[in-house]
């Protein structure tokens, strides 16, 4: 999938009036239609099944908040599959209004920023519930898994439930993940897919319940280990490619500490500091060339990756500083290229400066509990979006080996919880 990309002058960019907020469209059925239909032969390929669990409970036109896990494109045809019959309205990244805001309008869409406080996106959620008597599909999770567990969930997910006063059905999927992992390189494996879609609570029950029983719940739903779910259920992976890109989420060596040394390719991943090699098996476990393997899954290498990087803030060492090329986000006309600049992430936030010394913008680490980070961006590189409701900055680093996005994320999400407690 590709975005329009149009070349401009920093301050000319900065010259384009944001245009008015414009509120949901009531969505058409025409095209929710066509989507179940070109959703058909992509999840047949799946053998996409899902289970139902209380949604007898739930009318068939009562508008409701539906809460899905997030693990790869194929979470979009999934939804557009089960509730081909109902009215829906997607929260989607705003990104992805760029260049076709009008279709995206009519399949139902609401524009949102990733990681980002805005007010308006609970009005549009609200207005499509109680105005175009629609439900609301949504991701919390914003981005899609790195390594095949939860991402964080936003606090105020429980405030948002109570404001919204309407059923929340909860969606899981199985082996979506393990099909078209993000770090994979666009590269689909031949895994089964299935989905539960859940009546989780009621009305009452979300005005009964404190903000952190909300919580609490809701954190529980979307835990999950797709690596170790593999395993135990036997679920094999053969492709002579499950490793290519995986360096991107193991980007340090757990033999020699090294990191930006690793590379990913085929079935393996190796080292390039101590050349030690590991295998990502078919059943999803990891094994080592000299019989000695750190970890067992590559979530279990992901959250010791998470441990070293708080580490590293806690006794003030940690610092990404990389050189980018910068695009920005301020309209839905274009993403525009604006130049090259510096990006540097340390305890205090992000700082980013560029195009002549004209950009300068920082980013406190209290400001927020993720990062808005990607592999392969619309087919263009790895990245790291900051920003605020005005204007987005996407950042590529020049220097994949240094600039190492998974470990902005992890930086990201430790220093919030550093910082606020």
């Amino acid at each position: 999938m590709k975005i329009k990309d149009t070349e401009k002058d920093y301050d000319e960019v900065c010259a384009i009036k944001k245009g008015k907020h414009i509120s949901p469209k009531k969505q058409s059925v025409f095209l929710r239609k066509l989507i179940a239909v070109l959703s058909k032969s992509e999840l047949k390929a799946t053998n996409f099944s899902y289970e139902t669990d209380g949604m007898e409970k739930l009318g068939k036109d009562e508008p409701c908040l539906i809460l899905m896990n997030h693990s790869c494109f194929t979470d979009l045809q999934i939804v557009g599959t089960i509730f081909s019959d109902r009215q829906y309205h997607i929260v989607c990244t705003n990104d992805g209004f760029v260049g076709k805001a009008g279709l995206m309008r009519k399949v139902g869409c609401i524009s949102a920023f990733k990681f980002i406080t805005d007010v308006s996106l609970v009005k549009d959620m609200k207005y499509a519930l109680e105005e175009l008597k629609s439900s609301v599909v949504m991701y919390p999770e914003a981005s899609y898994s790195f390594d095949g567990t939860e991402t964080p969930l936003p606090q105020s997910l429980a405030k948002c439930l109570k404001l919204m006063n309407v059923p929340v059905i909860m969606i899981k999927t199985e082996g979506a993940f393990l099909r078209d992992p993000l770090y994979n390189n666009l590269q689909k494996r031949e895994v089964d897919i299935k989905a539960t879609v859940k009546y989780l609570l009621s009305p009452e029950e979300i005005k009964e319940k404190s903000n952190e029983e909300l919580n609490e719940i809701l954190n529980r739903e979307f835990r999950y280990d797709h690596f170790k779910a593999q395993h135990e259920n036997n679920i094999i992976i053969d492709e002579p490619f499950r490793a290519d890109g995986l360096h991107r989420v193991l980007y340090k060596c757990p033999a020699c500490k090294k990191e930006g040394h690793m590379l990913g390719k085929g079935i393996h991943i190796t080292c390039a500091g101590c050349n030690k090699e590991y295998t990502l098996e078919e059943n999803g476990t990891l094994s080592a060339s000299d019989g000695n393997c750190e970890f067992k899954y590559v979530t279990d290498w992901y959250a010791w990756e998470r441990e070293e990087v708080r580490k590293e803030l806690e006794d003030g060492t940690y610092l990404l500083d990389t050189d980018v090329e910068i695009k920005m986000l301020v309209d839905t006309k274009s993403i525009y290229s604006v130049g090259e600049g510096r990006l540097i992430h340390n305890s205090d936030g992000f700082e980013l400066t560029g195009c002549e010394d004209r950009l300068r913008y920082f980013q406190s680490g209290k400001s927020t509990y993720s990062l808005y980070a990607d592999y392969f961006w619309y087919e263009i590189g790895d990245m790291i979006c900051i920003g605020n409701t005005q204007v987005q900055y996407y950042c590529f680093p020049k220097d994949r080996e240094k600039a190492i996005v998974a470990k902005a994320r992890l930086a990201t999400e430790e220093l919030y919880k550093i910082l606020n407690g």
